[in-house]
């Protein structure tokens, strides 16, 4: 993991960035809700870790998030409406904040970084119909890859797998952040361009020794990874391919044979490169960026490189660095990649991962040599930053916003049963309860779908702690990891719908008396999106 500490000269630590690989699939794919999965977790725990150490008299409350003339707005509004790679941590002082009359808001940034072939699922994959492991090279459970699953530390709770994972996550980075003693020092600078993935040349010395290609998706790309397994009979590390399925494929469009020589030994199953109705299938055209901080240098990249391909372009600019930057640069330059940046054009292997075509490698849109010519393209990049050249911006990406289509259907009415409103309780609170932490409180109310307000900037659900005798206060919301909000619908094809807020009582919370508020929006025959709220019956945490 590398860290960058962010230090301010009137308030102190102020934030903080790091980057560690691993994908954020501690919830599998049969997750219903949306989730920052473990590296949201991480980063909420080390702000409100940040929060209570220079506050450890405050209760952690939303209010705390928010200012005071928002939250009125906010109550007005609803009331009207009727309800890896282990190194140094550095620091970067500055004096860009001293306006501000409180102290900032601490912002804890967990990025992401070459994972392509990292998986949080830490136990292994393992057969859901036997509980034996899968076959290690195809994972595959009696030649099915449907059965092969990942098992995270907490399985077989997807939630506390998170949890674990991004505490562990949490906790390097709050280790890191208290023994940060580098100082960021030196330029801050830049280099920006286009390439056009699907025909580089990769060259030796002025000879052209590689070449990529345009986008393909391999066989073993359909047989998904123990993450989140595919479906039908793919596997992974298929390198042949079977004639049905390349007979479903040439109904979409058969490759022509320089397609299949330049993606060898990667058998085709959708050649989206050379597919351009409605629009093209795949990007050809990224963005590729390079920025210094000091001694720090960050690659920013579109697509999710593996440990080794990460390893080597980070191997290859740094010596560009210390090469071309007459002293500028030692040995503790640190080189960063900052994945799935700027755009997205799936995983990116090294040569020797592509040949065994597992899902990455079937999935390196490119063929065999596009981590090559990404080396090439940064060191271009990296010796044009160090030596203060500008750079062409290179063939610009089309413009497709005109062109998007979306197969999800709108929200067409909300309705609830007669005589109840959105917002009512449908199972409250016991009354007169009281809980101990640890506990889980729920409350299920009458509500509407999500997506008639996403609530930017808002909330769906708050848990509310009593301030005197008139005053509701928050105190967690749906951002909080022990606040879960789940909407459903009572029956298939039904306008009616149920909001579910549980809330799983942390063990910092602080006596007192509680409810549970819902905010939602809803959709009339008209068309007409109105807003509400409802509350739960109040209950005390002893």
């Amino acid at each position: 993991m590398t860290l960058l500490k962010f230090v301010d000269d009137e308030w102190g630590p102020v934030g903080s960035f790091n980057w560690f690989a691993t994908h954020g699939t501690s919830m599998g794919r049969t997750n219903s809700l949306i989730s920052g999965d473990n590296k949201g977790a991480a980063a909420r725990f080390m702000e409100d870790w940040a929060k209570q150490k220079s506050n450890p008299e405050q209760i952690d409350m939303l209010a705390q998030r928010i200012s005071e003339s928002e939250m009125r707005l906010l109550a007005s509004s609803f009331e009207a409406c009727g309800g890896s790679h282990s190194t140094k941590p550095l620091s970067i002082r500055s004096s860009f904040m001293q306006g501000y009359k409180s102290k900032p808001q601490f912002v804890s940034a967990f990025c992401q970084t070459n994972c392509g072939d990292v998986s949080p699922n830490v136990l292994g994959a393992f057969c859901i119909d036997t509980g034996l492991s899968c076959d290690f090279n195809q994972s595959t459970c009696n030649g099915k890859n449907e059965l092969c699953y990942g098992r995270g530390p907490g399985y077989p709770d997807e939630f506390e797998s998170t949890r674990i994972i991004g505490e562990k996550q949490y906790n390097k980075a709050v280790d890191l952040f208290n023994t940060a003693t580098e100082e960021v020092e030196g330029k801050v600078d830049y280099r920006h361009t286009y390439i056009n993935m699907s025909s580089i040349s990769v060259s030796d010395g002025g000879a052209e020794v590689a070449r990529t290609c345009p986008a393909a998706m391999g066989f073993a790309f359909a047989a998904g990874t123990t993450d989140g397994p595919g479906a039908f009979d793919f596997k992974q590390g298929d390198n042949k391919g079977n004639s049905f399925w390349k007979l479903v494929r040439n109904f979409l469009k058969t490759p022509g044979q320089e397609q299949v020589n330049c993606q060898k030994p990667k058998p085709i199953l959708i050649d989206t490169g050379e597919m351009t109705e409605p629009y093209a299938w795949a990007p050809s055209i990224l963005p590729i960026q390079i920025i210094r901080i000091g001694q720090v240098v960050i690659l920013c990249v579109p697509g999710e490189f593996t440990t080794m391909a990460g390893r080597r372009l980070r191997d290859a600019v740094k010596t560009v660095l210390i090469n071309a930057g007459h002293g500028e640069f030692d040995d503790n330059v640190h080189v960063v990649i900052a994945g799935l940046t700027n755009s997205y054009s799936q995983y990116v292997t090294t040569f020797e991962e592509y040949q065994i075509q597992r899902y990455e490698g079937a999935s390196t849109l490119y063929g065999p040599h596009t981590l090559s010519a990404y080396i090439q393209e940064f060191s271009k990049l990296t010796s044009a930053l160090v030596t203060g050249q500008d750079i062409p911006a290179g063939p610009q990406p089309p413009d497709l916003l005109s062109k998007q289509i979306s197969l999800l259907p709108p929200v067409v009415i909300d309705t609830t049963p007669a005589s109840v409103s959105f917002g009512d309780i449908s199972t409250d609170v016991p009354k007169n309860s009281t809980f101990k932490r640890g506990e889980m409180v729920s409350a299920t109310f009458w509500s509407a779908c999500p997506r008639n307000d996403l609530m930017t900037g808002g909330t769906f659900s708050l848990v509310e702690i009593l301030n005197g005798q008139n005053t509701w206060v928050p105190a967690y919301d749906d951002d909080d990891f022990c606040l879960r909000f789940i909407w459903s619908r009572p029956h298939n094809l039904s306008s009616q719908s149920h909001a579910t807020i549980e809330w799983r009582i942390p063990q910092t919370a602080v006596s007192g008396v509680y409810r549970l508020r819902h905010f939602g929006a809803s959709k009339n025959v008209t068309g007409l999106v109105s807003l509400f709220t409802g509350a739960s019956t109040a209950f005390i945490v002893g």
